[in-house]
């Protein structure tokens, strides 16, 4: 059991020891600088309906940071099998619908080897995530405001969190998906019956049951693939 009641600092710490997750004081300290850039932004834009701070370190922080393990072991097999001699920050995530940057942000400051770009429709939140992205110093994070369908960048990763149905996802971001690229769709229940709405051409490879401490709710990872590449 998290105590959600202690500092914000010593909760994130007890959850990442519970997730497995090793977190330097400058990364803890980036999220709670994160989560107060959020509180005041939210203040004027609305970025999320989560106001209570204690709320907002459980069902945004560490929804967030239970899939940072996942992620890494996926990247690690990808790292193996595909770009053994890739450079650092060669792997590049584009998490779609991403609003406040949730995972996206997360995901840059727990994972500097990653190239993260966050795109969202609404300008207001692309700027946030800029603003975040120079606050904080994450030379790996980008804010892009645009439809996902109209990128033409490629991406190893591509995530979503709450953003849309598994089909709508991988459609509208499959041209931004690369060779041997995997989606990484993060769900509350096991949503079978959108796996089963999945196009022939979309394969679900694994799906990722996620404990998150301090959260008494169903969590998991969709991972998915081109079929092609099978």
């Amino acid at each position: 059991m998290i105590a959600t009641d202690q500092p914000a600092a010593v909760v994130l710490a007890t959850a990442a020891t519970s997730l497995k997750l090793i977190l330097t004081d400058a990364q803890i300290g980036q999220l709670l600088d994160y989560m107060a850039l959020i509180q005041k932004w939210t203040k004027v834009y609305n970025l999320t309906a989560v106001r209570d701070p204690a709320e907002m370190l459980t069902h945004h922080l560490l929804d967030s940071l239970a899939v940072i393990v996942p992620l890494r072991q996926q990247i690690s097999s990808m790292r193996s099998a595909m770009l053994p001699d890739a450079p650092p920050q060669s792997l590049r995530l584009l998490d779609v619908g991403s609003g406040a940057g949730l995972p996206g942000v997360v995901i840059a400051i727990c994972c500097p080897d990653i190239m993260v770009h966050c795109v969202d429709t609404v300008g207001k939140k692309a700027a946030f995530i800029q603003q975040v992205a120079v606050t904080l110093r994450l030379p790996n994070l980008r804010g892009i405001h645009a439809r996902v369908e109209s990128l033409t960048d490629k991406y190893q990763v591509i995530s979503s969190r709450a953003f849309a149905s598994l089909a709508d996802f991988t459609s509208w971001s499959a041209n931004t998906l690369a060779e041997q690229g995997v989606w990484m769709a993060m769900k509350g229940k096991h949503p079978g019956y959108e796996m089963a709405a999945l196009p022939e051409c979309v394969a679900v490879f694994h799906v990722e049951q996620l404990d998150v401490p301090g959260l008494e709710a169903e969590r998991c990872i969709v991972w998915m693939r081109s079929a092609v590449t099978d």
